[in-house]
């Protein structure tokens, strides 16, 4: 009897063993075949299709940001990461990672056998085959499903690749939480440092992390980081990557952080990633799509993709798969211009600066029943601007669409909720109506900052804007506004073309002008005249660092407006210019990067330079995609420059431009120009050092909020001192190489009296 059960149970063991070893070939056979799950073809397993984020760089290599969809990956280099990194890995997850295939199946045997109480069964080839291709289970015979499938990818994977490129592949797909996917983000988002100076206890709390992200969460659970990062400490002991009397010492190490959050609204130049971002993916202009009123954008859009290598690069060039560039998973470099030194002074001088604005403001506004728009205005004007940004409102529009009346709507936008509203001291928590909190917003006066070399083209520092979290609408480049006086060099630089110089003299009077329409115009002073100066003689350099527009209109007088609209084109103005008597005094908008790179003109001998934003793009393997140059536009000649040159830089030493010198000290040679538009709605001050052209634009969102004290609102006192404190810090820091004593390249035989002898 039991000789028959034996034999009983001997034939169905070893039919059953069979049965299973042969059900296993077949799976195996299947999965290889392609029959049973997904198995990549070996194309994309010599490819794989890895979504890596696109960085920015500043010209001194520093990272400024990156542009991502869900997942914020950069690929890093197997050579460019720390030595203890790899060891931590290898010696927690895949201590026998050197020696197997892919299947380690000695680990797979003792988790079996121990149900994963002893260490889990995978390597890191096939933890890798999982980030790759096996996505989320559903329930566990969907992960029973997966596990083989990863093992005949994994092999597949050993093939291919080396056990370096396996260990940085993995590294570069792991999810470390907070959107650092990878190692670099990790690095950066953890310790503000690079994968290739993460010390030992830095990389072992790392690597403990792969084991399980959210329950070794540093930030959350910084005790269960603790504990599981000493683990990794004694399993580096035990596998010989340290003494014990290293990992005794590092043990005691407290867990010590150094956290960045990653957002795309924070970091260094984050008006300038935006206008990148915005550029790089432009499509081709159409013009169906433009309205009427904005045909001008129309035709400024169409140039920029007809000679703009930059604009719409990612649509103008193709992948070797015949696809377009992502910027958000083809892990681009992008190398600008920008020093991130410069741009933290710049961003630095606008905060200060802004911040001391906003007081004055405020101050200014104070029981004033239409706060904050000017006191000119009345209360129906105030209200009618106010219902305007609320059918702009984005509330609005959601409203509109969800069948809300208009009585509906602006009962919700009177109710008064809980909000965040912000403040230079921080967000504010606070109780306010929605449409009072767009006054609110209303109240903060914008601004816009760019500083170029003149010689390269190359943008060294650019802001946007006071905040870029609470107000993106970017004032460099994207906004326009009035530029008051700023314009007058230009009718200067017509004048002198045409054979006038800076000594010439007519008599102080107002002037009248008859426009195109037979209409007359006489311009009012922009200052108040002192009786006796009436019907003096004054020169053309006196007028100009005056800014006086009495002599602005006298020069007008010489020439018809297309002449001045030829001109300004010519510097590079691309806006609506109207061709009226009264453009010579700046009514028309204009951009800040506008009217930077035109006064690189005078910085650089009649030639103007457009501004470079980029140097270069490489693709993810560091091979070059795209190469930019400055383009340039000679517009007047050497002795109009130095005509010009003179006459811009007695604005500064001795015209409106002159607290530069008196109150911030600057001693370096610098032409420059002050501009106030109507009603202080808009201050400007453009300055140029022979190495520099900076400028800057401040004002409030709509023309109608401004300082209604001209001491306050002329550009002399909102817009120079932000350019003023730039170069300061920019002169100070000897390491960037400008000089006080640079000069500007005149030749020694020019003498600006020399035609009025």
């Amino acid at each position: 009897m039991a000789k028959d059960f034996k034999r009983q149970f001997s034939k169905w063991f070893w039919t059953i063993f069979i049965i299973g070893i042969l059900a296993i070939f077949l799976i195996f056979w299947m999965i290889i075949k392609g029959w049973l799950g997904y198995l990549p073809p070996l194309d994309e397993l010599q490819n794989p299709k890895n979504k890596y984020a696109t960085e920015v760089y500043s010209s001194d290599m520093q990272v400024l940001g990156s542009y991502y969809r869900t997942e914020n990956r950069v690929q890093v280099q197997y050579s460019d990461i720390s030595p203890y990194m790899i060891d931590a890995l290898v010696a927690t997850e895949d201590v026998r990672f050197y020696r197997h295939s892919g299947v380690d199946s000695k680990a797979l045997f003792r988790a079996v056998l121990r149900f994963g109480h002893a260490g889990g069964g995978s390597t890191l080839t096939q933890q890798l085959s999982k980030q790759l291709y096996s996505p989320k289970a559903n329930n566990i015979f969907q992960r029973a499903l997966q596990k083989p499938i990863e093992w005949v990818i994994a092999a597949q994977l050993e093939k291919l690749y080396s056990k370096d490129e396996i260990i940085m592949m993995y590294l570069n797909q792991f999810d470390f939480l907070y959107n650092a996917v990878g190692i670099k983000q990790a690095s950066q988002v953890y310790f503000n440092t690079t994968p290739a100076d993460l010390k030992i206890e830095q990389a072992a709390l790392l690597v403990g992390m792969c084991k399980n992200p959210s329950l070794y969460n540093p930030i959350r659970r910084p005790e269960n980081a603790l504990n599981r990062r000493n683990t990794v400490l004694s399993q580096m002991e035990k596998a010989g990557m340290i003494t014990a009397t290293e990992k005794d010492s590092l043990r005691q190490l407290p867990l010590v952080l150094d956290y960045h959050s990653v957002d795309h609204k924070q970091g260094p130049a984050p008006y300038l990633r935006e206008y990148l971002r915005l550029t790089l993916t432009a499509k081709e202009p159409k013009e169906s799509n433009y309205s009427q009123w904005n045909k001008q954008q129309y035709q400024i859009d169409k140039r920029q993709w007809d000679t703009n290598p930059l604009y719409g690069f990612c649509n103008k060039n193709k992948k070797p798969d015949g696809t377009p560039y992502d910027i958000y998973n083809d892990g681009l470099r992008i190398y600008t211009t920008i020093d991130s030194r410069m741009q933290q002074y710049a961003e630095e001088a606008v905060a200060e600066h802004m911040q001391y604005l906003q007081e004055r403001f405020f101050k200014e506004k104070k029981n004033s029943k239409t706060a904050p728009f000017s006191r000119q205005l009345k209360q129906n004007e105030v209200d009618d601007i106010l219902q305007r940004s609320i059918r702009q409102s984005e509330r609005y529009r959601t409203m509109k669409k969800e069948g809300k009346t208009e009585e509906q709507i602006q009962e919700a936008f009177n109710t008064p909720q809980e909000m965040r509203i912000f403040s230079y001291k921080g967000m504010i928590d606070t109780i306010l109506t929605p449409l009072d909190s767009i006054r609110w917003q209303k109240y903060f006066l914008r601004c816009g900052f760019m500083s170029m070399d003149p010689h390269s083209g190359h943008v060294k520092a650019y802001v946007g804007g006071p905040n870029f979290a609470n107000f993106q609408y970017d004032m460099a480049t994207v906004g326009r506004r009035q530029v008051g006086s700023t314009v007058k060099p230009y009718i200067y630089t017509l004048a002198m073309d045409e054979g006038m110089w800076p000594c010439d003299t007519t008599k102080y009077l107002p002037i009248t002008l008859i426009d195109g329409n037979g209409v007359e115009w006489t311009p009012k002073e922009s200052h108040k005249v002192k009786e006796e100066d009436m019907g003096k003689t004054v020169t053309l350099t006196w007028g100009l660092a005056q800014s006086s527009n009495w002599i602005s209109a006298y020069l007008m007088s010489m020439f018809t407006p297309e002449q001045l609209v030829k001109t300004m084109r010519s510097f590079g103005i691309e806006g609506q210019l109207d061709p009226v008597v009264s453009l010579c005094l700046g009514p028309c908008e204009v951009s800040v990067a506008e009217m930077v790179g035109a006064y690189t003109t005078f910085a650089n001998k009649g030639i103007r330079v457009e501004p470079l934003y980029v140097t270069r793009i490489e693709d993810s393997n560091g091979n070059v995609l795209a190469t930019f140059t400055p383009q340039t536009h000679e517009i007047i000649s050497e002795q109009t420059v130095y005509k010009m040159n003179y006459m811009l830089c007695n604005v500064v030493d001795h015209g409106t431009g002159v607290r530069t010198r008196l109150r911030y000290g600057l001693k370096m040679p610098m032409g420059g120009k002050t501009g106030t538009s109507q009603n202080n709605s808009d201050g400007w001050f453009m300055g140029y050092t022979p190495s520099l052209v900076s400028g800057c634009w401040v004002g409030g969102e709509d023309r109608a909020i401004h300082f209604d004290s001209m001491a306050d609102g002329q550009g002399a006192n909102t817009s120079l001192p932000i350019v003023a404190m730039y170069l300061q810090k920019v002169y100070a820091d000897e390491e960037l190489g400008y000089s006080e004593d640079e000069q500007f390249d005149i030749p020694s035989w020019f003498d600006p009296n020399a035609g009025c002898r």
